[in-house]
């Protein structure tokens, strides 16, 4: 977006909301509100990906894995792993390749694809309280790594994990990208090491890993632990968000370029969940090993990453070694994903309350918000519950992206009633949508209902399948019984210019807000319901529209 005005184009007017000029003024960074403009997007795919991949750095995937396989088995774990890698891989590539197409985040591409312009708000709380769960996961990692190493009080160590990110989340993508490569490879040496020598100088713990149990079974396969450690698994569907966050500033598409961009927008966006896959099996390969091997009573910490990599770093170096490898690497991926986690919940916070009030606060309110709740779930030591917890988001979870995911693949490419470019923009839909908003009460509702037991235990680990199967079929009926007639409020925006240049991309023309007094690109403008002290016609952003009070800028709807 440019600051400069044109030749003979006017400041802002007098009149201009401070909630506009701040909103405008902070929106120049992070783009909270909307559409990441062409301009600021000055990233190659290469960057793009590696900033979107380094907030996939958590060492939570290590605790699932060895939660879910000491739980229920190897066997069962693989299979639970595989079935959640295989719904978040499908039903998250739509959604990445929206964001990177379209370059919006994924609340943006939510209300144009069955949820309209405040239903998304209810999505928008269930990605803030990802955020803050995820956080609070990896700070509590963090917090059991700082005891062990530094001897820090496992609560000293909540509150560091969550003080630490603050400054480095403040300046949004800037930063973030430039932490996300500079660390990465560091990263993925110290991760990658104890898995390579256990499997070159132990080759019977790959035997002893395919054959574990778990603590109450005896390897054999079952239906419903593969659905329960899926389950826990796929409440990481989530995830995709974050990846968008990043990915909507995924330069133009063009014919030179194609290749690497759809490389980066695969393995960055859905593909995510194949590292995260990886993840989870080496989590619960090494404690495995450490159960089988080291100390049969180690059950009790090996679902810890800390005790994870520190029990295998001792074996190749001396103690003091191992121990500070161990306590860098639990830091680094802490503050990978945590800056990740933090910035992304302040998106959501931060987008849904101007939605509602017409008031913007200022990111960084929500950053501290977001972090002082993640901070009380560490205090209130929720690694204890961790399978409960994540399960039970899990149903939640996959109704809100499958709701959206099938929205785009059944109701856009197939149905064609809903529109297939991703509209956001205030007064171009409908308030509420019917079809996302039913699709997804319906199927959360009811596979929270299994979870807790309501239908009896032979279906409770089912409600995964459920949440999904529901999520699929609701949304396209809802889309016929509705005939579509909820999605746009408008067909037209009033200018008369091309939304996409010539290889479908987002356009890059600029026209002025005569609110903010500032150019915003094309797919970002729709022409204003006040005309100019002439007569003639004047354009409004979609940013100065989300903090109108007044409600006088908005077209009126179109004709039934």
């Amino acid at each position: 977006m440019s600051t400069d005005l044109q030749p003979g184009s006017a400041q802002a007017p007098p009149s201009t909301d401070s909630d506009t000029k701040t909103a405008t003024k902070e929106s120049l960074e992070d783009y909270t509100l909307r559409f990441a403009p062409r301009s600021y997007r000055k990233w190659g795919t290469g960057v793009v990906a590696t900033s979107a991949l380094g907030g996939i750095a958590y060492l939570a995937d290590f605790s699932i894995g060895a939660n879910i396989g000491i739980a229920h088995g190897t066997g069962n774990a693989l299979l639970g792993i595989a079935v959640a890698a295989l719904i978040i891989f499908v039903t998250g590539f739509p959604l990445a390749y929206y964001a990177a197409r379209y370059n919006i985040d994924l609340d943006l591409i939510t209300r144009g694809s069955g949820f309209g312009y405040y239903g998304s708000v209810i999505t928008n709380i269930i990605f803030a309280t990802f955020t803050f769960i995820f956080f609070a996961l990896e700070g509590s990692i963090m917090a059991q790594g700082l005891e062990i190493g530094l001897g820090v009080p496992r609560w000293a160590g909540y509150a560091v994990s969550t003080i630490l990110v603050i400054p480095l989340v403040i300046y949004g993508m800037k930063v973030l990208s430039k932490l996300q490569v500079w660390t990465t490879p560091l990263w993925l040496v110290l991760m990658v090491l104890p898995f390579g020598f256990l499997v070159a100088t132990h080759p019977d713990s790959i035997g002893g890993f395919f054959a574990y149990g778990g603590g109450d079974g005896d390897g054999s396969i079952s239906f419903a632990s593969v659905m329960l450690a899926a389950g826990v698994c796929l409440s990481l569907i989530a995830q995709i968000a974050e990846q968008i966050d990043y990915l909507r500033f995924m330069p133009p598409k063009t014919a030179e370029n194609r290749v690497a961009w759809w490389r980066a927008v695969i393995l960055a966006g859905p593909g995510w969940v194949v590292f995260g896959a990886i993840k989870q099996a080496i989590g619960l390969f090494i404690a495995v090993y450490l159960i089988a091997t080291l100390d049969p009573a180690a059950s009790a910490s090996a679902n810890e990453p800390v005790h994870q990599f520190l029990g295998v770093y001792t074996e190749m170096m001396p103690a003091w070694l191992a121990m500070t490898l161990a306590v860098v690497l639990v830091v680094i991926s802490q503050i990978k994903i945590n800056v990740t986690n933090a910035y992304s919940g302040s998106l959501a916070w931060t987008n849904s309350f101007t939605r509602v009030t017409r008031t913007y606060p200022g990111r960084l309110v929500f950053v501290i918000v977001n972090l002082g709740i993640a901070l009380v779930l560490m205090e209130s030591n929720m690694f204890d519950f961790l399978n409960t917890i994540l399960g039970f988001y899990a149903n939640i979870a996959m109704a809100w992206i499958v709701t959206v995911a099938t929205d785009i693949m059944v109701n856009k490419w197939l149905l064609k009633l809903s529109p297939m470019r991703p509209e956001f923009r205030r007064g171009m839909l409908h308030n509420w949508n019917p079809v996302g908003v039913v699709s997804l009460c319906l199927s959360a509702g009811v596979s929270i209902a299994m979870f807790f037991g309501a239908f009896g235990p032979a279906v409770q680990p089912f409600s995964p399948v459920f949440a999904v199967t529901i999520a699929v079929v609701a949304t396209p009926i809802m889309a016929i019984v509705t005939k579509g007639r909820f999605y746009l409020r408008r067909t037209d925006d009033g200018i008369d210019l091309p939304m996409v240049d010539a290889d479908g991309n987002p356009s890059g023309v600029t026209l002025l807000c005569h609110v903010s007094g500032m150019h915003f690109e094309r797919p970002d403008m729709m022409l204003s319901a006040e005309r100019g002290p002439d007569g003639g016609p004047q354009y409004i952003s979609s940013l100065a529209l989300a903090t109108d009070k007044s409600g006088r800028y908005v077209l009126p709807a179109s004709p039934a």
